[in-house]
């Protein structure tokens, strides 16, 4: 590794969860390397630094791993506290923010993927899903800007990479975001004008073409 004291990020391609660390780092303004991983060809860096579940996105600090996206953000929150704060200092507000980000990977990440992976009865099951997931998400963000109240915190991070994803879930689904989670699209457009995310956030053009390539080799 060379340098144990420097920051270093294993991501891929247009992953919604490494974009999270990506956000977090940029959030905290931490200077770090970014080594992009072939998931179809995995590097012994990520077998060694990862070698429960073997996947990214992984943080790598004093030469230490820390895997699983949620619990990097928080790492990260944790390690470099004195700068942009992500998670409430209020336990009951702490343990809400972790509920709700928690929910993101359980329940919107699990129907979205099967959107675009899936036909018929099954996709409509997903769609279905999905959007039930996005209406409890916008009634949970009411009226405020961010999940957060007035700050950018950890259950946007948590979220907002799904919104370069979105127009692919659209195209496959045939239906749009909007028309049923107007304010969740305005709490997004809120993120995007913050440069950690629009700095981060995938062209969504290219995450759609991505994953018709990936389709056709892997699905088809």
């Amino acid at each position: 590794m060379g340098d144990e004291t420097k920051v270093v990020l294993l991501g891929s391609g247009f992953s919604m969860f490494g974009m999270r660390a990506m956000i977090a780092l940029a959030e905290k303004r931490i200077e770090y390397e970014y080594m992009d991983q072939d998931l179809t060809n995995k590097s012994p860096l990520l077998l060694e630094m990862n070698s429960i579940h073997k996947k990214i996105p992984v943080l790598i600090h004093h030469g230490r791993p820390i895997c699983e996206s949620l619990i990097i953000v928080e790492y990260i929150d944790m390690v470099w506290k004195n700068s942009a704060p992500l998670l409430p200092t209020d336990p009951y507000q702490r343990a809400q923010a972790r509920f709700w980000a928690d929910f993101v990977d359980r329940k919107v990440y699990h129907d979205s993927r099967r959107i675009w992976t899936s036909k018929g009865d099954e996709q409509e099951v997903a769609k279905k899903g999905f959007l039930e997931s996005l209406k409890q998400l916008e009634e949970v963000l009411g009226d405020m800007p961010y999940f957060g109240g007035d700050t950018f915190g950890f259950v946007d991070i948590a979220l907002i990479p799904f919104y370069c994803w979105f127009y692919t879930y659209e195209t496959f689904g045939n239906f749009k975001v909007e028309a049923e989670c107007p304010k969740l699209i305005s709490w997004a457009q809120r993120c995007t004008k913050k440069e950690s995310v629009s700095k981060t956030l995938a062209d969504e053009k290219e995450v759609y073409e991505s994953v018709l390539d990936y389709k056709k080799k892997f699905m088809d």
